[in-house]
């Protein structure tokens, strides 16, 4: 019989985390499941270890293959995936004992979720900058389907290890290399297809962090990416038809997506800064107005690229008093 859940776990030399990675999943609450350990090409004892796990449970099976890389690892481990439900995990994170359970019973309880993810608690602390504290104190803002749309731009609302889906609304192409990260392009694919992603209000999973980690050492995973695979999204959903946009914000953070638009052939037609020596001012061609200007411009789209929570509540606010309503006149993308 297939298993309900099937776990897609990837390796590749991670021999030091991998026991208790498997020993976590193990100890589920839900305890049909199966775990598909890719060994990626691993060269310091990962696969036996696998091994040795997967011969003393059958719930664990391991699939050896020469290094392709993760997407290539995650698309093989998807197309042995049994299970009704596919739940992604690392081989150097911690699951909590009923993750499983509770993000399956979510789905269950709510025929409308194609996918749930969960909230984490980031370690060791101590490796930790301002940067990953801020980003999990705002994974955590994150209680719903409505707010993993809304927020689908600020950042990657799901952290990947979370991910649990039902496996027939996956997109058939599986995973994608593009250049940026391929979780968060699927989370933005299945959101494109106007499929819902919730969240389990639960830290459910202990998410390592550290320099060994690949999102700290490839390309992919880089700022620059990110905001390149935000610009394809919004230039294929939210900007369709447009090739103008009113953008609020000239920050690090809007300059780096103007540009990332500006290759996707979108300009802004007008920049929205509070910045009393910008205003009046021209930025590539675009006039520099203040937010009381909005509504007497011609009506375009409105791209907020604003870092910071409370900054977008306050901007939110103040476009809803507008008349603007998100997700149609305006989105935020920090």
């Amino acid at each position: 019989m297939s298993p309900r859940v099937s776990v897609l776990l990837p390796v590749r030399d991670a021999r030091g985390t991998l026991a208790v990675a498997l020993r976590s999943v193990a100890r589920q609450t839900l305890p049909d499941f199966e775990c598909v350990v890719v060994d990626d090409g691993s060269r310091d004892g990962s696969r036996a270890l696998a091994e040795s796990f997967a011969a003393r449970d059958p719930r664990f099976r391991v699939l050896t293959r020469e290094a392709q890389g993760l997407v290539a690892a995650l698309n093989a481990g998807l197309a042995v995936a049994r299970g009704r439900f596919v739940a992604r995990m690392d081989a150097d994170d911690i699951a909590h004992r009923r993750r499983l359970e509770l993000q399956v019973a979510a789905l269950e309880a709510d025929p409308s979720l194609a996918a749930v993810g969960a909230h984490v608690r980031l370690f060791p602390r101590g490796a930790l900058g301002p940067g990953m504290r801020a980003y999990e104190a705002w994974l955590l803002t994150l209680d719903s389907a409505d707010a993993v749309r809304r927020d689908a731009f600020v950042e990657c609302p799901l952290p990947h290890p979370t991910l649990v889906a039902r496996r027939e609304r996956l997109p058939p192409e599986g995973y994608r290399d593009c250049g940026w990260p391929e979780d968060y392009d699927l989370v933005l694919r299945l959101l494109a297809r106007g499929e819902r992603v919730g969240v389990v209000p639960r830290r459910l999973l202990a998410w390592r962090h550290g320099p060994a980690r690949l999102s700290q050492r490839d390309p992919r995973y880089a700022p620059e990416a990110f905001t390149a695979c935000k610009a394809a999204f919004l230039s294929d959903g939210f900007l369709a038809g447009h090739a103008s946009y009113v953008l609020w914000g000239y920050g690090g953070t809007g300059r780096a997506l103007r540009s990332a638009l500006l290759a996707r052939d979108r300009r802004p037609s007008a920049i929205v800064e509070l910045h009393p020596g910008r205003l009046g001012q021209r930025i590539h061609g675009a006039p520099v107005v203040a937010p009381a200007a909005l509504p007497s411009l011609p009506r375009a789209p409105i791209v907020v690229s604003v870092a910071g929570t409370a900054a977008r509540a306050e901007i939110r606010a103040a476009l809803a008093a507008m008349g603007f309503e998100e997700l149609r006149d305006f989105v935020c993308a920090a």
